[in-house]
C-alpha cells in the first residue's frame, strides 16, 4: 500500500520513486526545493504519546491523500481528527519534497484570513515569495510562495472559517498544481473533487467481549495506556477491564473524553469514574494547559461546536435530544418542528447537522438520525435551559403513541412482521416516551401508551419491559378514559398470569378490576372480549368453558381462534381432555394460520406437542416444537423458545436421541441468556433438573433445583412451582420419610393449584412412594387415578412406564388389570389420603 501510495505521488509531482533515490534528493537536483525555514521540512510537531488504535486509518487517509489533491477528515470535536492528520503527514513525508506544513486555524477569528495563517507557518522569507510583491494581498504572497512547491498543507479545524477556507483551498489548488491539501473540520469544505474520511469514535468492545477481547480493543487501549501513566496501580484483570470498557462506551470511544477521564482517574477509581459519567460535563475537566481552550474540558468541545450553529440548527439538535435510539425523518419532522421551525425545514437542517459533525445519519434506504451521547446529554441540557423539555416531551410521547396504536392492530395479522419491524425500530423511542410520561406523572399519557404498545411488549419478546412499565404506569394516579384502564388491566392479567409460574391471587385481583371497568365501555379490544369469561371463571372454573363458546361467533377471527385455543387448553386444565380438546387445538391452528398470526400459531403447536408426547408420539410432538420455535423467533419472542426447547430435549431423550436431547437443551440456554423475562432461567433450571434425574445424575439435579428455587424467590411458594419442585425432590429423596414427606407437600400443592395434569403428576410421584412401600395394588390404582384425572396415560414421563411395569411384574397381569380398574373408579383423593397420611 505504502508503495502505491509512493507512485501515485511521484506521478503528480513529478519525482523518480525510485529508492535509491530519496525524493528530497530529487527536488534539490531539479532545483525546485525552496527551503522554507531553512532546513526545515515540516512544522509538524513531535508528540508526547502514542496514537491508539488508528493505524488502519492513517492507511486509509495516506492513500486517499495520494489519490486527491484535496482531502478532509470531518468528525465530531474530540475525535481525534488532528492526530489523524499530523500522523499521516508524517508517513508522507519522505515521499513530499517540500513537506508537509501544519496550519492552525483554531485561533483564526471568524473574520481571519486563512492564508495569513498558511504564511505564518510556513515561515517563508519575503525573499523566497517569488513575484509576489511585499504589499500584495496574503493568498496572492501564498501563490507565489507555494506555486511550484511539492508540499502538504493541513488546514486544520476549518469548521469556523468554513467560507474562507474553502474560497483559500480551491484558489490555491488551481494555482499550485504541485500542492496537496489535507483539512480537518467538522463539516467539508464543499469543493468539487473533495474526498472525505469520517473519523469515526474508537472501536468498543462487544457487550459480550472476554477479557482479551476487551484488552484489545482500541478504546480501551487508549484509555489503559492514559490512565497507566498517572496511576502506576492499575491492573488488567477481568473486572477492571470491564469497567474500562463500560467508560468507554459511555463516552462513544471518543478520545478526548477517554484522555480526559483518564487524567480523572489520578483522583477517582475506575469504579467511581464509571458511576459519575451521568455527570460528564463537570466530571471531565482536567484537560492539558497547553491544548486548545476548547479542547481542556468536554463541555467546552461541544460549546465550540454549538456556537457555530444558526438558531434554527440548535433548534433542531435540542428538540432532537428527546429521541433514544434515533429519529426517522417523519418522527423528527413531527417533533422538532414547530415556532420558528417549520416541518418543510427539519430536513435541511438535519442534512447541516449532520455534515456538522454533530448528528449521524444511519441507514441507505430510510435513515435515521442520532447524536453521539455526550452531544445528547448536552442538547438536553439546551433543551432544557430553553424552558421546551416538557412541551417536547409531549410531542415525542403523542408520536410514538399514534405510532403504536397504528400498529396494534397489524400485530394479530399477516403484516405482523413488517409491523413488529416498525416498532422494533423505534423501541427504545416507546420505551423512553413512557419512562417520561412516568417521571412527569403523566396518568393519561403513559396509560393510553401502555394500551397501545403492551401486545407488542408481549409478542416482540420484551415481557419483563413491558411489565415492568404497565404496572407503573397501573400506579399513577390521575383520570383515564375507561375504555384505556380496561385493555390495560387487561395486559396487566396477561403479564401477570404469566410470570414466574403465574400468580393466581393478583390474576384475580386484575381481572375483578378490568371487569368492573370494561362494563361500561362500548368500543372493545379484542383482548377485553376475554374479561367475562376470566371473572366467571374465578367464580367456577367450569363457568369458563360456556363464556368462551359465545366467541367462537365473533367478528374478530383472532378472537375465534383465541378462543377455540383457550377452550383446548382449559379442557385438558380442568381434566375433560377427550377429543374436543384436540379438535379445539387442531382448529386453532388452522384459524391462526389463516390469519397468520405466529404467536397463536406457536401457542397452538405448543399444546399440540404437549398432547402428542403424553399419547407417546414424541416424534410428532418434537416436529410442533421446532415450527412453534421457528414462528416464535421470527417474531423475537425467544423467551417462548427457551421452553419450548427444554421441553423438546426432553422428548429427544425419551426417543433415544442424545445427541439431539443436548443440542436442544444447549440452545434452550442460549436463549436463556439473552432473555429477560423472569421466569425463563428457572424454567430452564427445572427442565434440566428432570432430565438429570432421569440420566441419574443426582447431584446436578439437586443443582438444577437449587439453581431453580433461587431464581424463583417468593415465587418458589405458589402452589404451581411448590408442587413442581416437591415431586421432583420426592423422586430424588434417598430417605424413605423424606420422600414421603416431599410427596405429601407436592399432593398438597398440586390441590391447591386444581389444575388437572399437575394433580394427575403428583399421584404418579404418589404411586412411587407406594413402589417404596412395596404397596404394588395401591401403585397401580394411583397410576390409573392419575390418566382418570389427566384423561389419558402420561407416556411423556418415564416413571408411569417404571411404576407400570414393577406393579405388573409382582402382580401379575390379571390383579394388575383389577388393581387398575379399582383405581379408575375410586376417587383420586381416597386414593392418596391410603397413601399419604395426614
Amino acid at each position: 500500500m505504502y508503495q502505491r501510495t509512493r507512485e501515485n505521488l511521484a506521478n503528480t509531482l513529478g519525482v523518480d520513486p525510485s529508492p535509491e533515490l530519496s525524493a528530497v534528493h530529487v527536488a534539490l537536483l531539479r532545483g525546485e526545493l525552496g527551503r522554507p525555514s531553512e532546513h526545515r521540512r515540516t512544522n509538524v510537531r513531535a508528540e508526547l504519546t502514542s496514537f491508539v488504535g488508528k493505524d488502519a486509518d492513517v492507511a486509509a487517509v495516506r492513500e486517499l491523500t495520494a489519490e486527491h489533491r484535496l482531502t478532509t477528515l470531518i468528525g465530531p470535536g474530540g475525535s481525534g481528527k488532528t492526530r489523524l492528520a499530523t500522523e499521516t503527514a508524517r508517513t508522507l513525508l519522505d515521499d513530499l519534497p517540500d513537506g508537509a506544513w501544519l496550519v492552525e486555524l483554531a485561533a483564526v477569528g471568524a473574520d481571519g484570513d486563512v492564508a495569513h495563517a498558511t504564511l505564518a507557518a510556513l515561515g517563508l522569507r519575503d525573499a523566497l515569495l517569488g513575484e509576489a510583491p511585499s504589499d500584495a494581498e496574503p493568498t496572492d504572497r501564498a501563490v507565489a510562495a507555494v506555486r511550484d512547491r511539492a508540499m502538504l498543507l493541513i488546514l486544520d479545524n476549518c469548521e469556523h472559517v468554513i467560507e474562507s477556507a474553502a474560497a483559500f483551498a480551491h484558489r490555491m489548488l488551481g494555482e499550485c498544481r504541485r500542492l496537496r491539501i489535507l483539512a480537518t473540520s467538522r463539516e467539508p469544505l464543499g469543493i468539487i473533487g473533495e474526498a472525505l474520511w469520517p473519523v469515526a469514535p474508537l472501536a468498543l468492545p462487544a457487550e459480550d467481549a472476554d477479557p482479551d477481547e476487551i484488552a484489545s480493543s482500541p478504546a480501551v487501549r487508549l484509555l489503559r495506556s492514559r490512565a497507566g501513566a498517572v496511576r502506576k496501580d492499575l491492573v488488567a484483570d477481568a473486572r477492571t477491564l470491564s469497567t474500562m470498557a463500560r467508560i468507554c462506551r459511555a463516552l462513544d470511544g471518543m478520545p478526548l473524553a477517554i484522555e480526559l477521564a483518564a487524567a480523572r482517574s489520578r483522583t477517582l477509581s475506575l469504579d467511581q469514574l464509571a458511576h459519575r459519567l451521568d455527570d460528564r460535563f463537570r466530571l471531565l475537566t482536567g484537560g492539558s494547559r497547553t491544548a486548545l481552550p476548547r479542547h481542556r474540558t468536554l463541555r467546552a468541545v461541544i460549546d465550540w461546536s454549538w456556537e457555530l450553529l444558526t438558531d434554527a440548527e440548535r433548534t433542531v439538535l435540542r428538540r432532537l435530544s428527546v429521541f433514544s435510539g434515533g429519529a426517522s425523518l417523519e418522527a423528527a419532522e413531527r417533533v422538532c418542528a414547530g415556532g420558528a421551525v417549520g416541518t418543510g425545514q427539519v430536513l435541511d437542517l438535519l442534512t447541516a447537522l449532520t455534515e456538522k459533525s454533530l448528528v449521524l445519519a444511519e441507514g441507505d434506504r430510510a435513515p435515521r438520525y442520532r447524536m453521539l451521547g455526550t452531544v445528547k446529554e448536552y442538547a438536553e441540557q439546551r433543551l432544557a435551559e430553553a424552558g421546551e423539555a416538557e412541551p417536547t416531551r409531549r410531542a415525542h410521547l403523542a408520536c410514538f403513541t399514534e405510532l403504536a396504536a397504528a400498529a396494534e392492530p397489524h400485530l394479530r395479522r399477516a403484516g405482523q412482521l413488517e409491523w413488529l419491524a416498525v416498532l422494533t425500530a423505534e423501541h427504545d423511542n416507546i420505551g423512553a416516551a413512557m419512562r417520561g410520561a412516568l417521571a412527569a406523572g403523566d396518568a393519561d399519557g403513559a396509560m393510553r401508551l401502555a394500551a397501545a404498545a403492551g401486545w407488542y411488549w408481549w409478542l416482540g419478546g420484551h415481557k419483563a419491559e413491558g411489565n415492568e412499565l404497565i404496572m407503573a404506569a397501573v400506579a399513577l394516579p390521575g383520570e383515564v378514559p375507561a375504555e384505556t384502564r380496561a385493555l390495560v388491566y387487561a395486559f396487566v392479567v396477561q403479564f401477570v398470569t404469566s410470570g414466574q409460574q403465574g400468580d393466581q391471587y393478583r390474576a384475580a385481583e386484575w381481572i375483578h378490576r378490568a371487569y368492573a371497568i370494561s362494563r361500561g365501555v362500548r368500543s372493545r379490544h379484542p383482548a377485553l372480549e376475554f374479561v367475562v369469561p376470566l371473572e366467571r371463571m374465578l367464580h367456577a372454573p367450569d363457568a369458563f368453558l360456556p363464556a368462551l363458546e359465545p366467541l367462537l361467533a365473533h367478528e374478530d377471527p383472532w378472537v375465534c381462534a383465541m378462543a377455540r385455543l383457550h377452550l383446548g387448553k382449559t379442557r385438558i386444565m380442568l381434566g375433560h381432555a377427550g377429543r374436543d380438546a384436540d379438535a379445539h387445538l387442531e382448529a386453532a391452528l388452522t384459524e391462526f394460520r389463516a390469519l397468520g398470526e405466529r404467536w397463536g400459531i406457536a401457542f397452538a403447536r405448543t399444546e399440540l406437542a404437549e398432547r402428542l408426547a403424553v399419547r407417546g408420539d414424541f416424534a410428532g410432538a418434537c416436529a410442533h416444537y421446532e415450527q412453534a420455535v421457528a414462528v416464535v423467533t421470527e417474531v423475537g419472542a425467544i423467551e417462548d423458545a427457551v421452553r419450548m426447547r427444554s421441553l423438546q430435549a426432553q422428548l429427544y431423550w425419551l426417543l433415544g436421541d442424545a445427541e439431539s436431547s443436548a443440542a436442544a437443551m444447549a440452545e434452550a440456554q442460549r436463549y436463556a441468556e439473552r432473555a429477560a423475562w423472569p421466569n425463563v432461567l428457572a424454567e430452564l433450571a427445572l427442565a434440566q433438573a428432570e432430565l438429570a434425574r432421569w440420566n441419574g445424575d443426582a447431584a446436578q439435579a439437586h443443582r438444577q433445583l437449587d439453581l431453580a428455587t433461587a431464581l424463583l424467590g417468593d415465587d418458589a411458594g405458589r402452589a404451581i412451582v411448590r408442587a413442581i419442585l416437591q415431586d421432583l425432590l420426592g423422586y430424588l429423596a434417598t430417605d424413605h420419610d423424606e420422600a414421603r414427606t416431599h410427596r405429601i407437600a407436592a399432593f398438597r400443592a398440586a390441590s391447591e393449584a386444581g389444575h388437572a395434569p399437575l394433580i394427575a403428576r403428583a399421584l404418579v410421584g404418589t404411586a412411587d412412594l407406594a413402589l417404596r412401600d412395596e404397596q404394588y395394588e395401591q401403585a397401580a390404582r394411583l397410576l390409573a387415578a392419575s390418566a382418570r384425572v389427566r384423561g389419558l396415560p402420561d407416556r411423556s414421563q418415564p416413571d408411569v412406564a417404571r411404576i407400570e411395569q414393577a406393579a405388573r411384574h409382582h402382580l401379575g397381569a390379571a390383579r394388575f388389570t383389577e388393581a387398575t380398574q379399582e383405581g379408575t373408579r375410586a376417587d383420586w383423593r381416597d386414593l392418596a389420603a391410603r397413601t399419604l397420611p395426614g
